[in-house]
């Protein structure tokens, strides 16, 4: 597998990894400035040029990852007997700069639960940003293909999910996951609350509606046993507060821009995103 085929699969599986690069080649080297290869905490592809060079490279790379490390960092190697190495000799006579760039390819997952207005508007939002958006709806007719088009140039990974039962989907999600309840049913959402409170490692689980809705949804949601500090972590009302005041700020359009704003600052953004690449880059 090539350096993009790897790069490709990783920020696919949401694998971390290090983008390694021959920045800079002084004298004699293996390899070529510009040579690249990708590393992950097991594996490693392509190649900057073997031996003392290499393996010190994927060394440090790893190092990186086992610090969650953002920022990218240089590495100079002297290839002569004279300096000092842990990998066996290497003797070329050359100096050599590596460029190696921790790779944002875990990307975060966010549940929109209920696809209707507000829920679609959202959806296009979010659409734009690298994360798995999750769209799921117990009707049929707000997940159709047709209705979903303006989705079709997504940079997210959209996850479409019919389901009746919308809790059987929620448990499927992954730890850290965030959570935006805005259904057509008030008893989906109540049941969806429910769900995501007896989850402790979902993230941000934020609920559309007014605070009679709240207060209502409290009451419901102590008899089944949940204490003050799970239901403090139900945020409602959802969006920016600032984006809500004066008349006419209701709109489907405008309260979806509002909670994405609001998402995304939780969300927090990693230092250097990398998207996949084409075969045709350089």
């Amino acid at each position: 597998m090539t350096w993009r085929h790897a790069l490709n699969a990783l920020y696919a599986s949401g694998t971390p990894g290090v983008l390694v690069t021959l920045a800079a080649v002084r004298g004699h080297a293996p390899r070529e400035a510009g040579s690249k290869m990708v590393v992950s905490a097991s594996e490693t592809w392509d190649s900057v040029g073997g031996g003392n060079l290499e393996a010190t490279a994927v060394e440090r790379a790893r190092a990186l990852l086992a610090t969650g490390a953002a920022a990218p960092e240089l590495l100079t190697l002297r290839l002569t007997d004279r300096a000092a190495n842990d990998h066996g000799r290497q003797c070329c006579g050359g100096e050599v700069t590596l460029l190696l760039e921790p790779l944002a390819t875990t990307r975060p997952h966010v549940a929109v639960f209920g696809v209707g207005h507000v829920g679609l508007e959202l959806a296009r939002v979010l659409a734009r940003q690298p994360l798995h958006l999750h769209l799921i709806d117990s009707r049929t007719a707000p997940l159709t293909p047709e209705r979903l088009s303006p989705l079709a140039d997504a940079v997210a990974t959209v996850h479409v999910h019919h389901s009746p039962i919308p809790e059987m989907t929620l448990h499927d999600l992954p730890a850290g996951a965030s959570v935006v309840i805005l259904t057509h049913d008030h008893a989906e959402d109540a049941a969806l609350c429910d769900a995501a409170l007896r989850r402790p490692e979902l993230g941000f689980i934020g609920l559309i509606g007014s605070a009679a809705k709240w207060a209502r949804f409290q009451t419901q949601l102590r008899a089944e046993g949940h204490p003050p500090e799970a239901l403090a972590r139900i945020t409602t009302p959802i969006g920016l507060p600032e984006l809500f005041g004066g008349p006419g700020r209701k709109q489907p359009a405008l309260i979806a821009l509002a909670v994405a704003a609001q998402l995304m600052s939780l969300l927090g953004r990693a230092q250097h995103v990398l998207s996949p690449i084409s075969e045709r880059t350089p």
